[in-house]
């Protein structure tokens, strides 16, 4: 099994949080969004997964570097390719066309879910779906009486379905997605100017290539501060209650509270405060005479004498005063 992961895009929605860090790798609950959602889809496979393709924009070498060791703490390969234009979702699954052979998932990184229910490998392709109240902003699927996909509309203004695309594709067949592709591209097929996904997902059911629903329990943005706060928020619920280790051994909690659920990272400082609950604190960051909660702090950062809550601090940031919703981006400075 491979998966391809498209997250080009620099995330402008979650900015200034996405000015120096792609928003893929922006920790929720002290680990990138990506790496989180590479483990959901392991945890719905049969299959092991052997690698995953990340397709990229003109990130650096670092961030190369983080992402291959992403894939490889879950066991696979990694590789990287490139989308330097921004010509549509179908076009970001073609820049890694090589790896579109066998299965495949294909997931767009800028969601996290919960599912309880495993890929079927009989099945020639899954895809993801959440069920909710206004799908008027969303592209919906229509099914048949056999709850096969048959038909998939963007932003609806009459109701055709409640069922919403995540984002997240299963193809038993990555061969047959990318003939499609190719075949939107080699004929200037478009939608706004880009070439998009849903586009190929439509000729392959025409085609006869049977699509299911793979209902989501629980679906999870991070496509601005004020979501992915909360998105902070549920993570922190879901590894709590898993009982997994959330503090870190070298973390120095001095004369101070933490109300859990709270992901405190390897030489975090913590003095005369009261953290939690719901806050990460990202690695060698310092707290001191502070009151923090349902916050998502990043790494080597510095709150001195806040109160904090809802909010949203990058790496490198210093923070001496008192805030109570806040969203201050990497390497920023405020002093009251």
């Amino acid at each position: 099994m491979k998966i391809i992961v498209p997250m080009a895009g620099r995330g402008s929605r979650l900015r200034p949080h996405t000015l120096v860090t792609p928003k893929p790798l922006v920790p929720v609950g002290g680990k990138p969004i990506v790496h989180r959602l590479v483990e959901d889809i392991a945890a719905v496979c049969a299959d092991k997964i052997d690698e995953i393709a990340f397709v990229i924009g003109d990130f650096g070498a670092e961030v190369e570097k983080e992402l291959i060791a992403v894939a490889e703490k879950l066991g696979a390969k990694g590789s990287i390719h490139y989308q330097l234009e921004p010509l549509g979702t179908g076009h970001a699954v073609l820049c890694a066309k090589e790896k579109l052979e066998g299965p495949v998932v294909v997931a767009f990184a800028d969601t996290l879910f919960k599912a309880d229910f495993k890929i079927n490998p009989n099945d020639d392709g899954i895809l993801w779906v959440k069920q909710i109240e206004d799908p008027s902003a969303f592209g919906v699927i229509k099914m048949n009486e056999n709850r096969e996909i048959i038909d998939f509309v963007e932003k609806p203004q009459e109701f055709v379905s409640d069922l919403a695309m995540i984002g997240i594709y299963y193809f038993k067949d990555g061969a047959k997605l990318r003939t499609e592709l190719e075949y939107l591209i080699d004929n200037n097929i478009m939608n706004s100017n880009e070439y998009q996904l849903p586009d190929a997902l439509r000729r392959l059911t025409n085609a006869g290539y049977k699509f299911k629903p793979g209902e989501v329990s629980e679906w999870l943005d991070c496509g601005n501060k004020a979501v992915t706060v909360q998105t902070n928020q549920r993570v922190l619920e879901y590894d709590f209650e898993k009982n997994l280790p959330m503090v870190a051994p070298t973390a120095e909690i001095i004369d101070s509270v933490i109300i859990p659920p709270c992901f405190i990272g390897e030489g975090v400082v913590i003095e005369n405060s009261v953290v939690g609950p719901h806050v990460s604190l990202g690695k060698n960051t310092r707290v001191v005479n502070s009151v923090i909660s349902n916050s998502n702090i990043q790494q080597h950062s510095e709150l001195i004498q806040v109160v904090l809550k809802d909010s949203m601090i990058g790496s490198h940031a210093a923070f001496v005063g008192t805030a109570k919703d806040l969203s201050l981006g990497d390497y920023s400075t405020i002093v009251e």
